[in-house]
């Protein structure tokens, strides 16, 4: 197959663009694609600055990569969260990203959970759950936490992640089928900041599939972990993400164009629900937004961890 801007040999096809392009043109159309959707959904500008939280996974670096190269105003945001899995997961996330930060020359800042707070996501997950179930839903909370209060207090303009067509399609299939009406309201490109204190949120790879981050990846030789997170696997997300891929497979586009005429549709007014003004007070500890009165999760989660972890520590014999 030949490339269709100069004729060479073609690295890539794309069926769902009935597009093949070759090393150096795929290497620029990715780029050019991600700046049209930083535009037409008005994500951020260039003389913003953009924390972009990175994980060592292919699409967060990428997307780093790809913002760099559009000369905009990056710092990347790494957080350590203690997963082991029986392949140190954690800490070789985090090498790829420090590699991959200090290749380019760019600022890499890293919050290391268990320094922090006095525990990894497992632990502080083992004690909350009490050891049933997945830390996802605690691991979820915890970095969004982290993210807006670095992006806050570092006064950053926008947090970006690398969440791609994939992982936008999969959660607008969950929530569809549920009907998770507020869910399917806010899901956007952008979800602005809704309150003092709240980072803007973006989502520059929303239109870019998977199988496309992988490949840029691979051929601007990003060094990326291979493996998913030891506790994702037999996720719901995982499951929905195999579904789609076999309609994609009979049907080429289909993820795109059910994404595109969800927000057509979002657009147009067709959701009659909208979101109802949430009335958020200042957390008494940490300042965060929060509708919870008093303490936020986040805080009361990190007071159930030190309080377990204090009482468990054996008492010294007092003195005769």
């Amino acid at each position: 197959m030949r490339c269709r801007k100069c004729g060479a040999k073609a690295v890539m096809n794309m069926r769902q663009h009935k597009l093949a392009l070759c090393k150096e043109h795929y290497l620029e159309w990715l780029p050019e694609q991600v700046e049209r959707a930083i535009e037409k959904y008005a994500m951020f500008g260039r003389e913003e600055r953009i924390l972009v939280a990175v994980s060592g996974g292919k699409d967060s670096l990428s997307l780093w990569d790809i913002l760099h190269r559009l000369g905009y105003k990056t710092e990347g945001l790494y957080i350590g969260l203690g997963i082991d899995g029986g392949v140190d997961y954690s800490v070789a996330s985090g090498e790829r990203c420090k590699q991959f930060a200090s290749q380019r020359g760019l600022n890499l800042q890293l919050v290391d959970i268990a320094e922090v707070y006095g525990a990894s996501i497992p632990e502080a997950a083992g004690i909350s759950n009490r050891g049933r179930g997945k830390p996802c839903s605690l691991c979820g909370m915890v970095k969004r936490h982290v993210m807006n209060r670095v992006a806050r207090d570092g006064g950053f303009d926008v947090l970006v992640t690398g969440h791609n067509l994939d992982d936008e399609v999969a959660v607008l299939m969950q929530n569809t089928l549920h009907w998770a009406g507020g869910y399917l309201v806010r899901q956007a490109p952008v979800l602005p900041a809704s309150h003092p204190g709240l980072a803007r949120k973006a989502k520059p790879f929303c239109r870019t599939y998977e199988r496309e981050t992988a490949a840029y990846a691979l051929l601007r030789g990003i060094d990326y972990i291979y493996d998913e997170c030891p506790h994702a696997v037999g996720s719901t997300t995982l499951y929905y993400k195999d579904v789609l891929n076999e309609m994609e497979a009979k049907r080429p586009g289909a993820k795109l164009q059910f994404y595109l005429t969800f927000l057509e549709a979002k657009e147009a007014g067709l959701f009659a629900l909208r979101p109802e003004p949430e009335v958020l007070n200042a957390c008494e500890t940490c300042g965060q937004p929060t509708s919870a009165p008093g303490k936020c999760a986040f805080c009361r989660l990190w007071d159930k961890v030190h309080e377990v972890k204090e009482a468990s520590v054996p008492q010294q014999p007092q003195p005769a």
